[in-house]
């Protein structure tokens, strides 16, 4: 599947219309549904093998927060072959209460996954927990960046970030 066809097919599966708040807390008039491609599994399939790309000769481990990176990273587990681990949007407060969920060993080198990277505060929340847990962020990989800041937050926190898509791929309203 070409760069152009998997935005096509992510385009037309999850494109919606309408009144939306997003996770910043902003309302957007067009909102990018990751879980209408995310539960496609030839788009899943596709996804999983172009984030496994991005996997440096350092990498062990593939990282994804909940709810969205998790079907992500297990993708990307299975195109690459590394272990993924979850990382939890809060703390659970009951059996290990764990910031996350699989093995992390302090020195691992990370490659993190997103879903949809708007400013990036979510996968920036995910990569301290990493961090503070003794890990290396190598990388973090957005699916798609809607190009509404998510590179320079992510970047200003000294992180590198790339991503498969972005606003103009999908021809997302405003993008130029």
């Amino acid at each position: 599947m070409t760069k152009q066809e998997l935005a096509d097919r992510i385009r037309a599966a999850s494109f919606l219309e309408g009144t939306f708040t997003l996770r910043s807390g902003r309302t957007s008039s067009f909102y990018v549904d990751k879980y209408l491609f995310e539960t496609q599994p030839e788009i899943l399939a596709e996804v999983g093998r172009q984030l496994a790309k991005h996997v440096g000769g350092k990498t062990t481990r593939i990282a994804g927060a909940e709810l969205g990176g998790v079907a992500l990273a297990a993708a990307t587990s299975m195109a690459s072959g590394l272990p993924f681990l979850i990382v939890r949007n809060k703390k659970k407060d009951y059996g290990t209460s764990k910031d996350f969920e699989g093995a992390l060993e302090k020195g691992d080198h990370v490659l993190l996954v997103e879903d949809i990277a708007t400013t990036g505060g979510q996968v920036l929340e995910a990569a301290k927990t990493l961090t503070d847990a003794g890990a290396t962020v190598e990388k973090i990989v957005s699916v798609v960046d809607r190009m509404e800041g998510a590179r320079e937050n992510i970047e200003s926190a000294g992180f590198a970030f790339d991503s498969l898509l972005n606003a103009r791929d999908l021809r997302l309203p405003g993008a130029e």
